[in-house]
């Protein structure tokens, strides 16, 4: 009699709790999905967590790069998947632009995707190729107001973070420059190696090594303190240019992915993010200030970017590639 009525008390358990009925998570390969070109600090990113993600959650955990329309091809596919635990995306700052830059990007930003866990900030470097004669920010300036757009800056895309930076160091400062866009940080750092663009402007992630190489020197920082792997080269703010502005990583679900599913996500990036190797790569060859925040300061983070960089859009008629 016992067993009768446990059988039939089963089903109406799993009714009543539906998050129960599902199949136990992980249950099989989860991919991660890096929205960019190899090469550039999403993909390093992502390919440091990678193998520490894998032995944590006990599945194998692939990074699969899905490029174009300044990370939005691949954060959309994220947005449109099964919400089953089995696809997740690490954006980069481009996110919290995109809305703005793209009218039809084929999803909303903020109702199609849960934040999971912000890995971390950093300011951005304006940097200048070797044989520039510009020795800091104000030569720069004098030299791009004398002569105007004759001076180009590179960035990982139009209407990126460095992008929109820039045309605010101009209205402050009545420089004016040209942009050079390119599809995301492993082209610009090829291009920042040879010296094809007078000022390479990025994360330390995509110009460390190159600083480090001797092939780029750092001018200034965008971040409210010096950067860590450019501890010589001044924030904006300290040499009288009155602009701010830090990149972000984090990683998103598709918004119906069950909260205990998530959740273990999370637990298992925060893990992830302690293993003393990818804590050293990530806050010193990366550039990476590492300060992890959950879902709700994340979705609040992501908020507050995207009414930010979106009115810079809108303000400078910036259009996507």
């Amino acid at each position: 009699m016992l067993n009768r009525r446990a059988l039939l008390a089963a089903p109406m358990a799993a009714m009543a709790a539906p998050g129960l009925a599902q199949a136990p998570w992980p249950n099989g390969p989860i991919r991660l999905v890096a929205p960019f070109p190899p090469g550039g600090s999403v993909d390093a990113i992502s390919r440091l967590l990678q193998p520490h993600l894998t032995q944590i959650l006990g599945v194998p955990v692939v990074v699969e790069n899905k490029g174009g329309a300044s990370g939005s091809i691949g954060t959309r596919e994220v947005a449109r998947s099964a919400p089953d635990g089995n696809t997740w995306v690490l954006v980069f700052d481009t996110h919290a632009v995109n809305p703005a830059l793209i009218p039809n990007i084929g999803f909303d930003t903020q109702k199609d995707l849960a934040p999971v866990l912000m890995i971390g900030t950093s300011p951005m470097l304006i940097t200048a190729s070797k044989g520039r004669p510009w020795a800091d920010m104000a030569a720069l300036v004098a030299a791009a107001k004398a002569v105007p757009e004759s001076i180009s800056y590179g960035t990982i895309g139009n209407g990126s973070l460095a992008h929109l930076t820039m045309k605010l160091v101009e209205r402050e400062t009545g420089a004016s420059f040209i942009h050079v866009p390119y599809r995301g940080g492993g082209p610009l750092s090829t291009a920042a190696a040879t010296g094809e663009v007078d000022l390479p402007t990025a994360t330390g992630t995509v110009l460390a090594a190159l600083m480090q190489g001797g092939s780029i020197r750092a001018l200034a920082s965008t971040g409210s303190t010096r950067a860590s792997v450019a501890p010589n080269a001044p924030t904006l703010k300290q040499v009288g240019i009155n602009v701010e502005a830090e990149a972000f990583w984090g990683v998103l679900a598709p918004a119906a992915t069950p909260a205990p599913i998530r959740a273990r996500m999370e637990a298992a990036l925060r893990q992830a993010l302690e293993v003393p190797s990818v804590k050293e790569r990530l806050g010193g060859t990366l550039g990476v200030d590492v300060a992890p925040q959950g879902p709700e300061g994340f979705g609040t983070f992501l908020a507050r970017t995207i009414e930010t960089w979106g009115k810079v859009v809108r303000e400078n008629g910036i259009k996507a590639d």
